[in-house]
Order: C-alpha cells, then structure tokens, then sequence
C-alpha cells in the first residue's frame, strides 16, 4: 500500500479491509513523509505500533 491510499482510508468514515502480517488492523495515523502508519490490530486497541505503508495490505 502506499503512504496516500493509507491516508484515504484512516480518514475514512467506512471500515476497510487491512491486515499487517496477516492480522487484521485499524489504522490510527498516518505520517506521509516517512512513509509510516500507527496502527493497532482490530482485538486490541492497547496494542499500537508504528510501521512501514508498504507492509500494509488492503484486501
């Protein structure tokens, strides 16, 4: 995925389909310059982390 499409769907009000690893996850924030996402997987919210757009797969 990239950093845009990233953006796009944290700013969605429509849950998409993310995963991270194979995990399903929400995406929190998106940092466009460094190519960065904050996400959390969807069963637990406590559980943030900040990783690469690119690792992220929209399904």
């Amino acid at each position: 995925m990239d950093a845009q499409r990233a953006q796009e769907i944290a700013s969605s009000r429509n849950m998409a389909n993310v995963t991270y690893n194979g995990t399903p996850i929400y995406i929190e924030h998106v940092d466009q310059e460094a190519g960065k996402a904050t996400i959390h997987p969807l069963d637990e919210p406590d559980t943030k982390q900040s990783v690469s757009v690119s690792s992220l797969k929209e399904q």
